[in-house]
């Protein structure tokens, strides 16, 4: 069965946005320095946004994950930038039950229960993983059904802002399994359920 894995950047104390829930790539807490961007083109290359993969001539299929999922804030991010579907590589789901369908994308619009509707996917006989890429609040939605995180650790403290998990009280374990210190500072840290 294929894992749901929420792969995401969080700053030390573990908010993957600022307050304004704007796009946090590039900001002063979220700096993409350049081997933080080399160990995303060599481990998870489909996690690049359209834009990215063509500035940086990534091409060829994916390696873990073939479907992405992201909550309306989190897609939100992309409509403001013009783009109706960053990741057009991938099977693209947007949980929503406010967002118009865009015509002419191939992004799916779900409006029933994301708990369900991750458990199909997870049994589609698929190879690869899903990646749900943000945000908190669908996170948090999902997390009986999230088997792998993969956090890109900032070196920094926000006080405040989107946390990962955005819901109510819901202790849930996971083991570490893996560690990578980039020079740059980010650490990416996996870890499963335990």
């Amino acid at each position: 069965m294929r894992r749901l894995t929420y792969y995401v950047a969080s700053t030390l104390d573990g908010f993957i946005a600022g307050p304004d829930g704007g796009d946090p790539s590039g900001q002063s807490y979220f700096p993409v320095p350049a081997d933080l961007i080399d160990y995303m083109v060599t481990n998870f290359p489909e996690t690049l946004p359209a834009p990215a993969r063509a500035a940086l001539g990534v091409e060829g299929p994916a390696k873990v994950f073939d479907t992405v999922l992201e909550g309306r804030a989190s897609y939100q991010l992309g409509l403001d930038a013009g783009l109706d579907d960053v990741y057009p590589h991938l099977r693209h789901l947007v949980f929503s039950t406010t967002l118009p369908v865009t015509e002419g994308t191939a992004v799916e619009m779900v409006r029933t229960d994301a708990l369900d509707r991750v458990r199909s996917l997870k049994q589609d006989g698929s190879a690869l993983d899903i990646w749900l890429v943000g945000g908190g609040t669908l996170a948090h939605s999902l997390l009986p059904e999230i088997d792998r995180l993969i956090i890109k650790q900032h070196p920094s403290v926000i006080g405040s802002g989107i946390p990962m998990f955005a819901g109510p009280f819901q202790p849930t374990l996971f083991v570490p399994v893996d560690a990578t210190a980039l020079d740059s500072g980010v650490c990416v840290l996996t870890l499963d359920r335990r």
